[in-house]
This record gives C-alpha cells, sequence and structure tokens, in this order.
C-alpha cells in the first residue's frame, strides 16, 4: 500500500503542472523521489533476513557500495552505515562441530580472542593480504574484495617464517636439497707460459786465463748432452798444474792435492783421467758439457781470449720446466703449495701435462691485479718450450670434507647470506649463514645449518620477499597490530 501511495505522488508531480512547476524551480528533487521510491519497493519485495549474530565486526555501505568503516559512520546525505556483525562476515575457518552453538563460538572468541582450526592450530588474528598494517580478530576482505591471510600460533614469534599451502608448492616451483658433507673442489682456470727452471741453468765460464783454440759444431738452441765437448783450450796456469799430477803419478806419489787443484781450476774429471791414464799433459785441453739441457747462450768464440767468470755458454735442463700462470686475487683463495694442476699448451691440442703448484709468488701486479703461481711440470720428451702459451687448470678447495649445499640454494642480499630450511608442512624457516669454499655447483656453509637439512634451491626469492613481508609486519608495535 505505501509503496502504490510513493508511486502515485511520484506520478501526479512529474505529469501534474503544478508538480512540473514545482520541478522546473528546483524545489523538489526528482532523483530523492525516485531513490525513495526504489527503497521502499526493494524494502518491501525482499524477503525479511535473520538479524546478525555476535559482536560488530565493521560497518558497510547502505548502498552496497565498496565502502566499510571500523567504527560507525555516515553517508554523505545523512544515512547511517549498517552494522556487520560476525555471523555475517565470511569465514574461514572449518565448519565447528554440529553440537557446537553459533553462541558458543562467539563466546569463546570474544573470551579468547582466537580461533581454532579443524587441525587443531590456533588462529591468532587475519592480517592484511596486501602487507598494511590492519589485522581482523575474524575473518574479513580489503577494499579490494582480498581475504584476510590467517597467522597461526607459532608463526608470528620471529616473524620471517613462512608458509605456503602445500597445493601451490608444485605451482611456485619450490624445490628442496639436502646439506651434504663432501669435497669441495674448483677448478681455476688461467692462462701461462713456459719458462726454464733458474735452478737448472748452467753457465760454463774459465776459472783461469785461458785462450780458445775452437767451439765444437754448438749454437743456441741445440741440444747437449753431459760429457760432450764444448770447446777447446789452452791455459798456462792449467798446464802447470796439470803437469804437477802427471809428475805425482809417475812417481806413484799421493794425487789427491794435484788433482784437487785441477778440479779448482775448472778441469773436468775426463780430463784428469786422461792425464792419470797417459802421465802426460795434453797439447790442448777439451772443456766438456756440465749437464744434459739446450744451449740458451754461447759466447766462445775460436781464438778469444777467456778471463777468469767470462760466460762461455749458458745449458738449461729442460728435463723440468715452469708454467707460471697470472691468477686473478679474487681467485687466490685456497691455492696452496702442493695443489694439482693441468696445462694444455696450444702447440699440442687434446693433450695435457699434469704438475702441482711450487710458489704462489707474493706480490699483485698493479695493471692486471693478477699474481703470478709457479707450477713445476716434468718435460722428459722436451715437448715443452720456452715462452710457449699455456691453458692452466690448478685445483683449488679445501681437502676435507666440509657441509655444503648447492649454489643455487643462497640467498645474497648484499648485507646477508641465507638460506632456506624446509620445516615440513610448507613452512619454510630463513637461516643466515657463513659461507666458506665455492665449488662448481656447491658452496661451503660454515654455520647456521646442519648436515640432512632441507634447504631451498628453486623459487627461493619468492619465499625472500615473503619473509620480508612477514618481518616488516611484526616489526610494528604489538598494539598497533594485533588485534
Amino acid at each position: 500500500m505505501k509503496t502504490a501511495t510513493l508511486l502515485l505522488v511520484a506520478s501526479s508531480l512529474a505529469i501534474g503542472g503544478g508538480g512540473g512547476y514545482l520541478l522546473g524551480a528546483g524545489r523538489i528533487d526528482l532523483h530523492g523521489v525516485v531513490r525513495l521510491v526504489f527503497i521502499a519497493t526493494e524494502a518491501e519485495t525482499s524477503p525479511a533476513q535473520a538479524a546478525g549474530t555476535g559482536p560488530v565486526v565493521y560497518y558497510r555501505h547502505p548502498d552496497g557500495e565498496p565502502k566499510w568503516s571500523p567504527s560507525p559512520a555516515e553517508t554523505s546525505d545523512g544515512r547511517d552505515f549498517l552494522a556487520v556483525r560476525a555471523s555475517e562476515d565470511v569465514s574461514f575457518a572449518d565448519a565447528p562441530p554440529a553440537d557446537e552453538t553459533a553462541s558458543q563460538r562467539t563466546g569463546d572468541q570474544e573470551t579468547a580472542g582466537v580461533e581454532k582450526t579443524g587441525g587443531g592450530r590456533t588462529i591468532l588474528y587475519y592480517r592484511n593480504p596486501m602487507g598494511l598494517p590492519d589485522v581482523s580478530k575474524v575473518p574479513k576482505k580489503d577494499s579490494m574484495g582480498m581475504d584476510y591471510i590467517p597467522v597461526y600460533e607459532g608463526e608470528s614469534d620471529g616473524g620471517s617464517d613462512v608458509r605456503v599451502a602445500l597445493g601451490k608448492l608444485q605451482r611456485t616451483g619450490v624445490k628442496t636439497a639436502p646439506a651434504t658433507v663432501e669435497v669441495l673442489r674448483q677448478t681455476v682456470r688461467a692462462p701461462g707460459v713456459v719458462a726454464f727452471d733458474d735452478r737448472r741453468i748452467r753457465a760454463v765460464s774459465m776459472r783461469a786465463d785461458a785462450f780458445v783454440e775452437d767451439v765444437a759444431d754448438v749454437t743456441s738452441g741445440s741440444r747437449v748432452r753431459k760429457g760432450d765437448p764444448l770447446f777447446r783450450f789452452y791455459s798456462k796456469e792449467l798446464a802447470t798444474a796439470a803437469s804437477e799430477f802427471a809428475n805425482v803419478v809417475s812417481s806413484g806419489g799421493d794425487t789427491a792435492g794435484s788433482a784437487l787443484r785441477l778440479r779448482n781450476l775448472g778441469a773436468s774429471e775426463s780430463l784428469i783421467e786422461a792425464i792419470r791414464r797417459d802421465r802426460k799433459v795434453p797439447t790442448k785441453m777439451t772443456f766438456d758439457a756440465p749437464t744434459d739441457g739446450v744451449v740458451v747462450e754461447r759466447n766462445a768464440v775460436p781464438g778469444a781470449m777467456a778471463e777468469p767468470g767470462d760466460v762461455l755458454f749458458r745449458i738449461a735442463d729442460t728435463s723440468d720446466v715452469w708454467v707460471v700462470a697470472d691468477v686473478p686475487e679474487s681467485q687466490l683463495r685456497d691455492i696452496a703449495v702442493g695443489a694439482a694442476a693441468t696445462v694444455e699448451v696450444a702447440a699440442h691440442p687434446g693433450g695435457h701435462v699434469t704438475g702441482t703448484v711450487e710458489l704462489v709468488y707474493p706480490e699483485i701486479r698493479d695493471q692486471t691485479r693478477t699474481a703470478k703461481v709457479r707450477i713445476r711440470v716434468p718435460n722428459p720428451d722436451g715437448l715443452l718450450l720456452a715462452n710457449m702459451f699455456g691453458d692452466v687448470r690448478i685445483e683449488r678447495g679445501p681437502s676435507d670434507p666440509v657441509l655444503s649445499v648447492p649454489n643455487d640454494a643462497v640467498v645474497d642480499t648484499g648485507t646477508r647470506r641465507i638460506v632456506f630450511v624446509d620445516k615440513g608442512e610448507g613452512r619454510f624457516e630463513p637461516r643466515d649463514v657463513t659461507l666458506g669454499a665455492r665449488g662448481p655447483s656447491r658452496v661451503q656453509v660454515k654455520t647456521g645449518i646442519s648436515e640432512g637439512d632441507r634447504v631451498v634451491v628453486s623459487a627461493n626469492f619468492l619465499l625472500d620477499a615473503e619473509s620480508n613481508l612477514n618481518s616488516a609486519l611484526n616489526s610494528l608495535s604489538a598494539g598497533d597490530v594485533q588485534p
């Protein structure tokens, strides 16, 4: 009846002359009349709704617009917001047992301030899904219609644990791997150059004035063997000592002193034995090669005079050579004397020789920020020549087994190194770790986790973002955050 009356009034005002005048003068709001008619019609035609029970959760706009208020409020036209009680709001908790009444649930929540799920876990409160400092004792939605996220007992402690629903683990691509104890080895690659071993280079020189008579057909780069003749010479001082030695041999006296004098003057053992055998001094004496090797320098010239100390030949023994590698200073850690190394030279592709680190030079070059690492390599066949370039691989790292995790498990924030430990049931705990040596695929962990802990190796950056959000929420004061 009321609806009919209002419709009649509205129609009369709209089409009547007086109504038309009033509308034209702006004294009657037609939109207000139509809204009044619509509200009255909706109230009459809609079925009666049961009144809500429980405490008032929030207040909503009377026209259903997406506007809410935690306290009583009014619309722009002076109408009151409608109260929404606990029984009218959305609930995410599992259905209670049949014998538990709504009044009992409401009373329990009001007195305890917590909610029990079907699994027995206690919901402390619900937090804003966008990370805003807004929480609720009961389930609710934000202004965009997103559900508030429940915070369970034990998850608020520490504020950084991350929980992922079991059904979402596969969709997010979270994978885990165990922390194991094993030997970590890393290969350092660096360019190297072959060089002679300084300790295997011999200089050939006279210890008395001498004249070089002739020189053997030996040039720089020639290979010689120990005992091969290098040149013939005449030395007055050496000839005198050889005559004394020959006279002692002929008389059957003790030759130890005279033989020692010959050795001190540079006579070879073959020359001494020849004098002992023939009991006469040769007109020309021969200087023999003191070692096997390669002639790297020849200064002997036929007819020239050689004074004591003049280097006539320089011979390098190449049975062992050095490979000097330039290693960046960032990779010098754990490279120790005795470490195994492999060298491959461009002249022999596909082949390689093995050696050991003999010395790490105590100097960093300013221009390249590298240090020289010397590797001793056997060269019995003489295939490695001086100044050859080579590709050096040096094994470094601790030789004892250490606790390690995959490299992908570590989240490096710049100031912290974090791994996420799987605690089961979709819960992940971030832990600060101290790292050690790195291998090709694993890194040593000194502190933070134990052997057997399963760590996240995939999608851990998503967990890190969620963990940071939890920490930010829990860093707020308890009075501002928790209900």
